[in-house]
């Protein structure tokens, strides 16, 4: 399909469309934003108010079905993206979904279905594929800087919040019936799906989840080795509570040449170690950070190029996932996890 104008609809205008996506619905070129919805209306009114939005819903079929609204976001947590997309694109509407792309891969696969069937576009907000810093690590190891790519290792480790230790406190991040897991999916998601993107499909992958705490349901320690068609090969461990102090956020590439290193969450330098020393390549992200990924969803929508974000790459980060933890969830019982 072909849209001159992109008219957008967002589904859930909470938290991540204040700043990270919702603005940049209007500065990109041919598109704006023209409704919002939230299941609390006078939320949904004070958003569209703040944001010069015309319209606002407390029903997301009658903002689906608005004729003024011709493509959706969905940015609700990820036990209601399935059934928003699949109702959108039946109504003839592209669909722009946040991450994770769905609880699990089955929803995944239901909405690729759908897509395929009603020949509506379907993209996942993994936005690192067009932030300026990733970019430039991709550049690097296809124009050979670090030599032939050898192994790839994730570290995340962060602190718990102190909401985490109280059940009626927590976040839907770690309800997995929401969520699809923990913070494991909510974060590691966007570190599988880069690299996805550098190194093409992860083929084997074996994982380690365990919750440790005892907080939530949720995994809050995992570990696991995979593959890439490619022949790289990789390890990465997660944990969301380490003490103060203890905290880390990194993923390393090492090639024949030489090591590159760049931080997932604190957005600094790209730093390229080899044997002459280190050099370090610094970035200024958009303001609204998912500013680069959007330009792009309106422009293949135009007809006029090719989202590096759709349905079916983001599912293979729901598929990796679900490997990586689905012992952890098969000891637990069926009833902890959709």
């Amino acid at each position: 399909m072909i849209l001159t104008e992109v008219n957008w609809g967002i589904i859930g205008c909470g938290n991540v469309t204040e700043l990270k996506s919702g603005p940049a619905f209007n500065k990109v070129e041919h598109s704006r934003l023209v409704a919002v919805m939230r299941r609390n209306a006078t939320l949904a009114q004070d958003y569209a108010k703040r944001h010069g939005v015309p319209k606002y819903y407390s029903d997301a079929s009658k903002l689906i079905n608005d004729p003024e609204v011709n493509a959706i976001y969905i940015a609700t947590p990820p036990d209601t993206h399935a059934m928003y997309a699949i109702e959108a694109m039946h109504a003839g509407k592209p669909v722009y979904v946040e991450k994770p792309m769905a609880r699990n891969y089955q929803e995944c696969q239901e909405m690729i279905r759908i897509s395929k069937e009603t020949g509506m576009p379907l993209f996942v907000a993994y936005y690192r594929r067009t932030l300026p810093a990733f970019l430039k690590v991709k550049e690097l190891i296809e124009n050979g800087i670090i030599g032939k790519p050898l192994m790839v290792n994730i570290r995340l480790y962060k602190s718990s919040g102190d909401k985490d230790q109280y059940p009626d406190k927590q976040s839907w991040h770690v309800n997995p019936e929401i969520a699809g897991g923990g913070y494991f999916y909510d974060l590691a998601s966007h570190q599988l799906d880069y690299l996805d993107y550098v190194f093409g499909p992860i083929t084997e992958v074996h994982g380690i989840a365990h919750n440790l705490a005892g907080y939530y349901a949720a995994e809050d320690t995992v570990s696991a080795a995979f593959t890439f068609g490619t022949g790289v090969t990789g390890t990465g461990s997660w944990c969301f509570i380490v003490p103060k102090g203890s905290e880390e956020d990194i993923i390393e590439i090492t090639g024949t040449k030489g090591k590159l290193s760049v931080s997932s969450f604190l957005h600094g330098d790209v730093k390229l170690t080899s044997p002459e020393g280190t050099i370090s390549f610094s970035f200024q992200n958009p303001e609204n950070i998912q500013h680069h990924l959007i330009s792009q969803v309106v422009q293949t929508l135009q007809g006029e190029g090719e989202c590096v974000s759709t349905g079916s790459s983001a599912s293979r980060t729901n598929r990796v996932m679900e490997e990586i933890v689905k012992e952890y969830y098969s000891l637990l019982g069926n009833e902890t996890k959709i």
